[in-house]
This record gives C-alpha cells, sequence and structure tokens, in this order.
C-alpha cells in the first residue's frame, strides 16, 4: 500500500512540473534537392529551440502531391506550381533556397570542371543522336581531353522530381527538337536511359557506372566526389558550378513581379551566371488541418532566413537576400493567417 502510494505521488509531482507544452515536432516532405540544406538546418534548429523538423526526401513530385493531400506541415518542390494551381488546391508558396543543377560524369582521366558542354549538345546526348564520348561534337568543344570511343550512359530520375524539372525545362529553352520530343515536367518520357531514384539515386548510379553522364544538385556532386561539367551559359562564357555562379544567376530573378513566387530561373543572363539554376519552394496550405503544425513551419523558416545562411552556404547554396525575405514575410502576413 506504502509503495501504491509513493508511486502516485511522485507521478503526480512529475505531471505537475512538466512543461505546459511540449516541444514541437512537425513533418515536411518533397524535393531531394534541398535535403542536404533542410537536414542540417533541422539540427541546428533542434539545438536552438528543442523543436524536431522531420523532412522526408521524396521528391518534388511526392512532396506536392502530399501539400495538396494536406498530410504534412510543409511540402517542398523545386518546381514552382502555377498561381492557378495553388489556388485550385487551396496552397502558397514561397522560396527557401537557390542552388544549381550540375550535369556529372564518370570518365576516369577527366578532372572535376575540365567537360565543356552546352546546353544544345546535352539535349542531343539525351535524345541519343550524340551517343559515344569520342563523338565529334563533343571532341570539337574539349580539344586536349581524352574522350573514349564508348557509349555515353544516361541517367536520369525515376520518381518526380523538381532537378529533372528544371534539368529539361534548361534543355527545352536551348532546344527546340528537345522541347517538342520530350518537354517538361517533374517526370518526363526519357528517350532512353535509366532511372535512379531521388538526388541520392542519380549519384549512386553515377558513381557506379563508367561512362555515365547524370545530374543532381551540386551538394550531391561534393559530397560524393563526381566529375561535375562546365556549361556554357547565355552570354556564352563556360562557366563551372559553384556559389558564385549561382549568386550570379540568382540576382536576375525579379521576385517582386511573380505572382506566389512562380518564377524559373534556368538560363539566366549574364557572364558569371550558371545556366542551371534552380529555386527551391515551399508548400504550406492556406487551411492546415492541424494550424499548431502549420505555426510552428512558419517558425521554422523563420529561422532559417535569420539563422540558416552560413549552413546552406557551405553546401554551396544560395541563400535569399533581406529584401525577399521581407517579400516573403509580408506573403505570409497576408495568405497565411493562422
Amino acid at each position: 500500500m506504502f509503495a501504491k502510494q509513493w508511486l502516485f505521488a511522485a507521478l503526480t509531482a512529475i505531471a505537475l512540473n512538466a512543461p505546459a507544452h511540449a516541444a514541437n515536432s512537425i513533418t515536411g516532405a518533397g524535393a531531394s534537392f534541398v535535403f542536404p540544406a533542410m537536414t542540417k538546418w533541422s539540427s541546428e534548429y533542434k539545438k536552438a529551440t528543442n523543436n524536431q523538423i522531420n523532412y522526408q526526401s521524396i521528391g518534388s513530385g511526392g512532396g506536392i502531391a502530399q501539400a495538396k493531400a494536406n498530410t504534412v506541415a510543409f511540402g517542398s518542390s523545386d518546381a514552382p506550381l502555377t498561381p492557378e494551381d495553388l489556388a485550385a488546391h487551396k496552397l502558397r508558396q514561397f522560396p527557401s533556397v537557390i542552388g544549381g543543377v550540375v550535369p556529372v560524369v564518370n570518365l576516369p582521366g577527366v578532372n572535376a570542371g575540365q567537360l565543356k558542354l552546352t546546353g544544345e549538345l546535352l539535349a542531343n546526348m539525351y535524345l541519343g543522336k550524340v551517343a559515344t564520348w569520342d563523338h565529334a561534337d563533343i571532341k570539337a568543344l574539349n580539344p586536349g581531353v581524352t574522350l573514349p570511343a564508348k557509349p555515353i550512359r544516361l541517367i536520369y530520375r525515376s520518381d518526380g522530381s523538381g532537378t529533372t524539372f528544371n534539368f529539361v525545362n534548361y534543355l527545352s529553352k536551348l532546344s527546340p527538337e528537345w522541347k517538342t520530343k520530350v518537354g517538361e515536367g517533374t517526370a518526363v518520357r526519357w528517350p532512353g536511359g535509366f532511372g535512379g531514384k531521388g538526388n541520392e539515386g542519380v549519384a549512386a548510379y553515377v558513381k557506379q557506372i563508367q561512362g555515365s553522364i547524370g545530374y543532381v544538385e551540386l551538394s550531391y556532386a561534393l559530397t560524393n566526389k563526381l566529375t561535375y561539367t562546365s556549361m556554357k551559359n547565355a552570354d556564352g562564357e563556360f562557366v563551372q558550378p559553384s556559389f558564385d555562379s549561382f549568386v550570379a544567376a540568382a540576382e536576375s530573378a525579379d521576385w517582386a513581379n511573380a505572382k506566389d513566387f512562380y518564377l524559373v530561373i534556368t538560363n539566366a543572363p549574364g557572364k558569371a551566371s550558371w545556366p542551371i539554376a534552380a529555386t527551391n519552394f515551399i508548400l504550406m496550405s492556406e487551411s492546415p488541418k492541424k494550424v499548431d503544425d502549420a505555426k510552428a513551419a512558419i517558425e521554422f523558416f523563420k529561422w532559417v532566413y535569420a539563422s540558416g545562411d552560413e549552413s546552406a552556404k557551405a553546401l554551396g547554396y544560395v541563400p535569399l537576400p533581406d529584401t525577399l525575405v521581407a517579400q516573403i514575410e509580408q506573403y505570409w502576413a497576408t495568405n497565411l493567417k493562422y
């Protein structure tokens, strides 16, 4: 009897001394493009606030689907939704960070940044018109580079992907034939090759298969020590993927006149601009099923904009400028009244 009374008293004391509100734990899902940054931000946010962000890297297509189904606190996509699509599903979107899609190859003896490609040539490779590494069009751009007389192994994303969206959007701008035959989207009918799931899957395939080419967000290329290419940009300059070349591309973006931040920044002007720069977007419901989770998500992104810049830069992403953050905060106040 005494033991039971003691146990009851102890449990009551614990309950009375527990914090009135447990730490928040919310779930977001979507683009693998932003997964390295989201993982780092979530870890640092947990240390700073004791609040937990569980981000699932399921691709932009999955992030869009879950946001439309209202099953997560926030979705994430590198392909922006049109204002009409947002309105139809009572969603809103805003940018989180800017990065770059990078062609990567597995060609022994070729160093990172050494191989030069153009958008037209890249399209012809994925169309199957340029099928071997010693093709005259590749050799003409790369005198002095040893290129094998071997087939080009094409790798693409098998899942709905914002990385794919930006890659094929870029190819469509440079190649009328690509635009007509394949077109754009988070998933397209690829003429050849085979697919990997997520940026993680494409990086793994390229790392394993000699003679392959794929496309990933820069941090995946750096982390996996993949050989990225140089690309000819809209001003006719060959540039390498870097924080500075992503910043140069981002500076051309006219966010002030982009309704619901609907803007794609591939093939941006500027001598230093990386031509396949991309923005990650966050999707949130106007009428969330769990209002407290939506509020917690907004608090997380407030923290990201205020304290997440250095960790984003370290991974090769470009944090948003203060003017754009102010525009986003006004957008929240107008459209996400929780």
